[in-house]
């Protein structure tokens, strides 16, 4: 019985845990770029878009499917790169807890 009241102390210690690596992912972000760094996106931990950056040599009416693609790639390389980061930082937390390779619904 002690065995599991003392495990059931340390999910709730992981619980807790991994609830304040969550709310410090919205705080952090992650850039990615596109076109050789035409396009810039900023994604937070939660994938979140922050923010587009866009250089103004590559605003040109006549080719604006070039800069629909290079804002789709640049925004799907940040969240990717942010889930990423999520995973490490959670990981982080449940090392030794949680079998290798579990995944964390939602993140």
């Amino acid at each position: 019985m002690k065995n599991l009241q003392a495990m059931l102390q340390q999910v709730q210690k992981m619980q807790a845990e991994i609830q304040k690596v969550q709310a410090e992912l919205v705080n952090k972000t992650v850039s990615e770029e596109s076109g050789g760094g035409m396009v810039k996106a900023t994604v937070n931990g939660a994938k979140e878009l922050i923010s587009i950056e866009i250089d103004p040599q590559v605003i040109n009416k006549d080719e604006k499917d070039i800069l629909e693609d290079l804002v789709v790639a640049a925004v799907n390389k940040a969240i990717k790169s942010a889930a990423k980061m999520a995973e490490d930082e959670l990981s982080k937390v449940t090392k030794g807890m949680l079998p290798s390779g579990f995944n964390f619904p939602g993140l």
